[in-house]
């Protein structure tokens, strides 16, 4: 069949650079697990260069033209075509609590979805790697302080050690997006499980970044602390200025403390 055209409600632009596609696969270090999920292959770019690795490799795709175009072309990838949203898929009626890596070109109006989606379901997901707007890969791995620091830079990097690895230009897609591309990988650490609920960091971490101006103090009133906890001076801090470590800590300090 004839290539597949670009689709702007789903967010498509064809990678067409060979070179920077095998850069992308090569991200991966194949540690730990044995399956791969690739997320939107479109025509397939970067799948050929997986198919290459000692894995099994796995697409998920919601565009049912780029899966047609996706059996004719790679005939490896027959009965490992995922026609679904990745957003809403089980993935264990493929993966069946099994350890597997996520890896894509992701389209660019799901991408903060899609590493969301990817943290609730850490414990089978050592290693994430892909390609996003630039801002948001810089996002999700940059530091306390910065002006992007923010609820997915935390709660990443309070499960896995994230690193921006290389900026793509614009004009090696089809069609060209407006914005520069960045990829970005994510391994999960060696003792990711906190010291803490994770249920509660979710909620401290959203709060606090919702109200990015205020204090912690003033973001955080409504979980009704005690006098003496409203007291520490970590509160006297705006969100950004805490480190993923002290979010931990701070959220330790309310498991113990709230009235």
């Amino acid at each position: 069949m004839e290539k597949v055209k670009a689709k702007k409600h789903l967010g498509q632009h064809f990678l067409k650079d060979e070179s920077i596609a095998k850069a992308i696969a090569d991200t991966l270090n194949l540690e730990g697990y044995t399956d791969v999920l690739e997320i939107g292959p479109g025509m397939g770019v970067l799948t050929k260069y997986l198919l290459e690795k000692p894995i099994n490799t796995y697409v998920i795709e919601i565009d049912t033209e780029s899966v047609t175009y996706l059996d004719e072309n790679y005939p490896k990838l027959k009965d490992k075509i995922i026609s679904k949203d990745f957003l809403k898929y089980n993935i264990n009626e493929i993966f069946d609590g099994k350890q597997f890596a996520i890896i894509g070109n992701f389209p660019y109006n799901i991408s903060t979805q899609i590493v969301f989606r990817t943290l609730e379901f850490r414990d089978q997901i050592p290693e994430f790697a892909g390609m996003f707007q630039k801002e948001v890969a810089e996002r999700i791995c940059s530091k306390k302080g910065s002006k992007v620091y923010g609820i997915l830079s935390v709660l990443a990097q309070a499960f896995y050690d994230v690193e921006y690895l290389f900026t793509v230009d614009e004009n090696v897609f089809i069609p060209p997006p407006k914005v520069k591309s960045g990829v970005m990988r994510m391994r999960r650490k060696e003792n990711y499980s906190l010291p803490c609920s994770e249920k509660l960091l979710f909620t401290v971490v959203k709060m606090a970044f919702q109200q990015r101006r205020k204090t912690m103090r003033n973001s955080l009133k409504s979980l009704n602390l005690s006098d003496n906890l409203r007291e520490d001076t970590i509160f006297d801090l705006r969100p950004e200025q805490l480190s993923v470590e002290q979010f931990i800590e701070l959220t330790q300090k309310i498991e113990a403390n709230a009235v």
